[in-house]
């Protein structure tokens, strides 16, 4: 898969999400790094974003590589061949500064709304474990949230990855939608 992002640019992106702190202490320290470490029926791991493999090239001493095909997952049309799944070896010591983006920009997931405009919103999927942040809306630092921004707003200028955001927020909204019509309202 063809990428427009390098990775030096990734390497950037990476720089601008170490230089902040999600809170003004380690996140983990109230659900025992759960997002690392939970151990229930699923594997524990994210997808790569297309061409942050580069990133990771040299990493297998604390990451396990997966290599899958894109058709064969819930991923963009636009997106065909492989694609990498990663799981740290060694959770919750992974180091921090080395964590794919969906790592580092959790609990926030990218959001493109009716109007076009990117936001930020609390990760609505479905996940094993329960994330404090999420749950009790615990306010992060305003320059993680900027940050964030910044990095996702980087990120959706490749094709692939603003398909891939795109087709969450289609699916959310479909969500909420479907919902609504439920309750009636």
């Amino acid at each position: 898969m063809k990428t427009a992002i390098t990775k030096k640019q990734y390497e950037e992106i990476y720089e601008l999400l170490n230089s902040v702190e999600i809170l003004d202490f380690d996140c983990g320290t109230l659900c025992s790094a759960a997002c690392c470490t939970h151990e229930g029926t699923e594997e524990m791991g994210i997808y790569l974003l297309p061409g942050e493999e580069a990133v990771h090239e040299d990493d297998h001493d604390w990451l396990d590589f997966r290599i899958e095909k894109a058709e064969d997952h819930y991923m963009p049309e636009s997106w065909s061949g492989e694609v990498y799944f990663v799981r740290c070896k060694t959770p919750p010591f992974c180091p921090r500064e080395k964590r794919p983006i969906q790592c580092r920009t959790f609990p926030l997931a990218p959001h493109i709304d009716s109007d076009g405009e990117l936001t930020l919103i609390y990760n609505d999927m479905e996940l094993p474990y329960k994330c404090p942040l999420i749950e009790e809306a615990i306010p992060l630092n305003d320059d993680y949230y900027d940050a964030t921004l910044e990095a996702w707003q980087r990120l959706i200028e490749d094709p692939l990855i603003y398909d891939l955001v795109r087709m969450d927020s289609e699916a959310r909204e479909d969500s909420f939608l479907e919902l609504m019509d439920k309750l009636g309202i």
